[in-house]
């Protein structure tokens, strides 16, 4: 009886993680996509009397381009749905196939989070150094058109070689030759 009540939470949920950014996207800024996530677990503890509180998503708040944004980290994100899933199957599901195919294949290791973290502080130590550097270029300089360019563009980049991309990519739209770019960040 037990198994029948979990089942449609557990397909909503897998539902969920086969809609979500990909591991190595950076940031979920959109609430409405923790909150049903939550929201669900927390029907999840009702149905089951049990607590799975431990794959909630938490959220936290981040300074985005001199704004207050509240976040949370798409493979974090990930990570959390995949396990709960993994342990619905388990508890409830084992006589069926696992709903992943390579289902290890499926687990991300301690060593991708450490790159995923590094990578959002770059991004975040990155805003500081642009808005530290506007204050010293004059208005409509290439300069400073570049700085700006990069940091409305900061949100839209998924991974470092992305960033990498749009740093070369912009100071050649600008005419800034590498030394010049790398001179801006010194």
């Amino acid at each position: 009886m037990m198994k029948e009540q979990v089942r449609p939470i557990y397909s909503e949920l897998q539902g969920y993680l086969s809609q979500a950014p990909a591991g190595d996207k950076g940031l979920i800024f959109e609430a409405s996509i923790w909150e049903q996530h939550n929201q669900t677990i927390d029907e999840l503890n009702t149905v089951t009397g049990k607590n799975y509180d431990r794959y909630k998503v938490e959220v936290r708040s981040i300074d985005w381009n001199r704004t207050m944004r509240r976040v949370i980290d798409s493979q974090s994100y990930r990570i959390k749905l995949g396990g709960l899933i993994s342990r619905l199957h388990g508890e409830y599901f084992s006589d069926e196939p696992p709903p992943f195919s390579g289902m290890p294949s499926t687990m991300i290791t301690q060593h991708q989070i450490q790159n995923q973290a590094t990578y959002v502080q770059i991004l975040l130590d990155l805003q500081s150094k642009i808005d530290e550097k506007l204050q010293e270029y004059k208005e409509e300089s290439k300069e400073k058109t570049f700085l700006e360019k990069i940091k409305n563009s900061l949100s839209r980049v998924g991974n470092i070689v992305e960033l990498i991309g749009l740093i070369l990519r912009t100071g050649k739209e600008l005419g800034l030759t590498v030394e010049q770019i790398l001179k801006m960040f010194s």
